[in-house]
């Protein structure tokens, strides 16, 4: 897929919106030193080319109780399309699964799993084995604690190595 070209003001729009979520049209515009009907209008820009997917909040899954959350890998014994297609369907309608990346290398999928228990994640486990989804074997690694958990910093990716050089480069059309 072709990058779609993004100048400063698009950037400084993507950054804060992921910062700071849903804000108001004219925070929004104060914060990226827009007025409020330009700002908007390359939002809906923004949104049309399929950069702005939606908006969320971040939520302190430890405030609601002691939850279980496993990243697991898989391998799967056979590398056919419908294999991959019927095991990713299956991730696709488990809520459990909160993300799921397609690897290459050793394993074909990283997960991330969050139960309310471990007897909950394995029953979870053993319902996916039972499926019929052509997993070879699969590989669990419990979460004790989160370390980090962010955002990519958006100016740097949409700049490239040019940032780290030229820090007037923000003022450049990407």
């Amino acid at each position: 897929m072709k990058p779609i070209a993004l100048d400063a003001a698009d950037i400084r729009i993507l950054c804060a919106l992921q910062d700071h979520g849903q804000i108001s049209k004219s925070r929004l515009a104060e914060l990226v030193g827009l007025s409020a009907t330009p700002c908007w209008a390359r939002v809906t820009r923004l949104k049309k080319a399929g950069l702005i997917l939606g908006f969320h909040a971040d939520i302190a899954l430890t405030r609601i109780g002691d939850l279980a959350k496993v990243v697991v890998t898989v391998s799967l014994k056979t590398h056919r399309k419908a294999d991959f297609e019927r095991f990713e369907a299956f991730v696709q309608a488990t809520p459990e699964v909160t993300d799921c990346i397609s690897t290459g290398g050793g394993m074909d999928y990283v997960m991330t799993v969050i139960t309310t228990s471990l007897p909950d994640f394995q029953a979870l486990m053993e319902t996916m084995l039972d499926a019929d989804l052509a997993i070879d074997r699969y590989m669990t690694y419990i979460a004790t604690r989160q370390i980090k958990s962010g955002r990519p910093d958006l100016a740097t990716l949409a700049l490239g190595p040019l940032a780290k050089r030229d820090p007037d480069a923000q003022d450049q059309t990407v």
